[in-house]
């Protein structure tokens, strides 16, 4: 599936048809057991980690500021190494949509998965705001991925999931989900050292083909290293960019 002035509340995809998310039957947590999607509740903005000498990160400078970074997960980060992209081949859609409906997959052994299987949506105001950037449950814990569906295991397990929502084979992003989601691509390169040549399309990794993120999706410009504002906000709690979204207000 897929690889973006304005407010940002963290989003992820539909419909990729991955592995890796399963467990067990008798294993799967109740429903209520499992952290129902929300979008963040404190400001985004900058606030850039410092990276050794040589670290396979981008090179042009960003716009950082010193400050709270309230998009960081509570729980202890993974060995992040590569960044998926996608689309959800859809015209609308939500994280809560595309938890509803990933929790009616079953994996190739027919054990049924977690639930949304992206670690982060971003909206086109069909479903969501308009550039609006929504983290998942498997962000917040650091869990593995279930959206690669590739024979390389590790696009799952070390590999994060960013979904669009929309259909990229017959129409662009918008404007501002191309710019949430580069936003979101600099910061998770920079805080994990993602070199530029990680972040991959979907339709480069997945096993059994996939237009995935589209023809139209704009991958050199997500994944361009050019300076950008990171997430976070700056010492007073101020968001340091926003982004527009079609609630009228600060998704934090």
């Amino acid at each position: 599936m897929c690889r973006g002035p304005v407010v940002l509340a963290l989003l992820l995809c539909s419909l990729c048809g991955c592995q890796g998310c399963a467990r067990p039957p008798g294993s799967l947590p109740p429903t209520a057991a499992i952290p129902a999607p929300q979008p963040l509740s404190t400001p985004l903005g900058a606030g850039g980690p410092q990276f050794p000498s040589g670290a396979p990160v981008a090179t042009s400078a960003p716009v950082v500021r010193p400050g709270n970074e309230a998009w960081r997960p509570a729980s202890a980060p993974r060995n992040w190494q590569y960044i998926v992209l996608h689309h959800t081949a859809t015209e609308t859609g939500s994280v809560d949509s595309i938890h509803a409906a990933h929790q009616q997959k079953k994996d190739k052994n027919g054990n049924p998965w977690l639930g949304i299987g992206y670690h982060f949506v971003i909206g086109n105001g069909r479903g969501m705001p308009d550039g609006a950037v929504e983290p998942t449950f498997r962000w917040r814990t650091q869990i593995q991925g279930a959206h690669a569906g590739s024979s390389n295991r590790d696009y799952n397990e070390v590999g994060i999931g960013v979904c669009l929502v929309g259909n990229f084979e017959d129409s662009p992003p918008t404007p501002a989900q191309v710019e949430s989601c580069h936003v979101l691509v600099q910061t998770l390169r920079r805080e994990y050292q993602i070199a530029e040549t990680q972040i991959v399309p979907h339709n480069e990794i997945r096993t059994s083909g996939t237009a995935c993120p589209g023809k139209l999706f704009p991958l050199s410009t997500v994944a361009s290293d050019s300076p950008v504002t990171l997430l976070g906000v700056d010492a007073q709690g101020v968001p340091v960019s926003s982004f527009t979204a079609t609630l009228g207000r600060t998704l934090r």
